[in-house]
C-alpha cells in the first residue's frame, strides 16, 4: 500500500435495519481493519457474519429495526461512542443511518467522525421523490414519474399511462414500518395497479415511475467518496451484469468498466447539490435514447463497494476514513475489468437473467481479477457463518421472490 492509515482513530458500521446477513458490512470491516484500524460494528445478535469477522475488536449487539426514534437512536449510538472511548468514524450502510447521523450531526459531533453535509439533503437524495425533484432541477436525465396523493389520483393516472409501469416506495424511511410495495415493483396493466392500489390507504406513500425495457437498457453503478468542497477523491463506475431480485435488487453480478461520461455527470450533479461523503449510485442506460437516467441515489457506502478499489489500495471506504483523519488521499486508476460475485445471490439471478435473455454488452468477456462478497481467505468465518444461516430462510426467501416476479405485478424491475 503506497498509504497508511490512522491506527488511532477506529471505525463503526452503523446500520439499524433488521438485515444480518448484509455484505457490505462485511467488507467494510476487512477493508479498513486490513489497514490496522481498529473495527467496531452495531449487529442484530452476536451470531453475524460481520460479528465473526477475525477484524472485529467488538460488536455491539442492539437488535434496531429502523423504525425507532431518532431520539432513541442517537442516545443509543451515544453510549457506544462511550465504549470505545475515543472518536471513530461512523460508516452508515443504510438510508436510515445516514439520514440520522446528518440530521442530528451536531449531537455525534463530539463522539464520532463523519464528513459534514447539508442537514436535510440525505433525506431528500433518499426520497424518490426528492431525488426526482433535484433531478429535473438540475438536468439530471431521470425517467418520468407521478407522485400520487390519493386514489383518484391513481385512477386518473391509470388512464393515460403506457403500461407497464413501475411502483417504488416514494420514502426510504417507511419502507420497513409502512411499505406500500415490497421493493421496485413492474406493474403490468391499468387493471394491476388499481387492484393494488386498493390496499395503499387515503394517501398511497408510492412513487409510479416509467418503466425502461429490460432489452433496451443496460444498468450502471457509480461509487465514490466526496470532499468538504464536494470534490471526488476516489470515483469509480463499473456495469451491473446481474441483481437479485432480477434488474431491482441487490448487485449479485458486477465489472468494473471506465466509463468517463457518467464519472462526469455525477461529479457534476454532486458539485451542484454541494454533497460530501460516500455515494452510491444506480443508473440505467436507456438505448432509446442514448442516456444515463439516475433511478437511484444512496447517500452511503453501497453493499457492493468492494468491486471498487483503485491501483493505489484506495476504495470509497478507505477514502473516507484517510481524509477524516486528515491523510492524502492517493490518486490511482480504477481496476477495470475487475469482478464482484456476491455467492449467495448470483446463482439464482444467473438463472433468472438467462431465461429473460438480458445481455450486458459493456461487461468485459473475462475478469481481470475477482472479489468475492463473503470468502476471504484471510477470514473464513463470516463466509461459514453465512451459511450456517442462510440455508433455510434464505433459500425460502429467493423462493418466493421468484414467485413473485414471475405474476402480472413483479418485483425486480428498476
Amino acid at each position: 500500500m503506497p498509504f497508511s492509515a490512522d491506527h488511532a482513530v477506529p471505525a463503526l458500521i452503523v446500520k439499524f435495519g433488521d438485515y444480518p446477513l448484509h455484505h457490505g458490512g462485511v467488507g467494510a470491516i476487512r477493508s479498513l481493519g486490513r489497514l490496522g484500524v481498529p473495527m467496531y460494528a452495531i449487529t442484530e445478535d452476536p451470531y453475524t457474519p460481520a460479528a465473526s469477522s477475525r477484524y472485529l475488536r467488538r460488536a455491539f449487539v442492539w437488535p434496531t429495526t429502523g423504525t425507532e426514534e431518532p431520539e432513541r437512536l442517537v442516545e443509543g449510538l451515544l453510549r457506544i461512542g462511550k465504549r470505545i472511548g475515543r472518536p471513530a468514524v461512523l460508516v452508515p450502510t443504510d438510508e436510515e443511518a445516514a439520514v440520522l447521523i446528518a440530521e442530528r450531526q451536531e449531537e455525534l459531533g463530539g463522539a464520532f467522525l463523519f464528513p459534514r453535509v447539508e442537514a436535510g439533503l440525505p433525506r431528500r437524495l433518499a426520497s424518490k421523490q426528492g431525488l426526482h425533484e433535484l433531478c429535473v432541477e438540475h438536468g439530471i436525465p431521470t425517467p418520468s414519474a407521478a407522485f400520487p396523493r390519493s386514489y383518484d389520483d391513481i385512477e386518473r393516472f391509470a388512464r393515460t399511462a403506457r403500461f407497464p409501469v413501475v411502483a417504488k416506495n416514494r420514502e426510504a424511511f417507511v419502507r420497513r414500518a409502512r411499505p406500500a410495495v415490497n421493493g421496485t415493483t413492474r406493474i403490468a396493466s391499468r387493471e394491476a395497479l388499481l387492484s393494488l392500489a386498493r390496499d395503499w390507504g387515503e394517501r398511497p406513500g408510492v412513487i409510479l415511475q416509467e418503466y425502461l425495457p429490460r432489452e433496451e437498457a443496460e444498468d450502471w453503478i457509480v461509487h465514490a467518496y466526496f470532499d468538504a468542497d464536494s470534490n471526488p477523491r476516489a470515483l469509480f463506475t463499473g456495469v451491473k451484469v446481474r441483481s437479485w431480485p432480477p434488474h431491482a435488487g441487490m448487485t449479485a453480478n458486477a465489472y468494473v468498466v471506465d466509463n468517463p461520461e457518467l464519472a462526469d455527470l455525477a461529479a457534476r450533479f454532486i458539485k451542484q447539490i454541494g454533497f460530501t461523503g460516500i455515494i452510491d449510485l444506480d443508473l440505467r442506460f436507456d438505448r432509446r435514447d442514448g442516456q444515463y437516467k439516475l433511478l437511484d441515489f444512496n447517500p452511503r457506502m453501497g453493499a457492493q463497494f468492494r468491486l471498487f478499489e483503485s491501483e493505489s489500495g484506495v476504495d470509497v471506504v478507505r477514502a473516507m476514513h484517510l481524509d477524516l483523519t486528515g491523510r492524502a488521499v492517493p490518486e490511482g486508476e480504477q481496476r477495470a475489468g475487475h469482478r464482484y460475485i456476491v455467492e449467495n445471490i448470483d446463482l439464482p439471478a444467473l438463472l433468472a437473467y438467462r431465461r429473460s435473455g438480458y445481455t450486458t454488452p459493456h461487461a468485459p468477456t473475462r475478469a481481470s481479477g475477482t472479489e468475492l462478497a463473503w470468502l476471504a481467505g484471510d477470514d473464513p468465518l463470516p463466509f461459514l457463518t453465512m451459511l450456517a444461516r442462510f440455508v433455510r430462510p434464505g433459500a425460502k426467501h429467493l423462493y418466493q421472490l421468484w414467485r413473485t416476479s414471475r405474476r402480472g405485478v413483479a418485483g425486480g424491475v428498476g
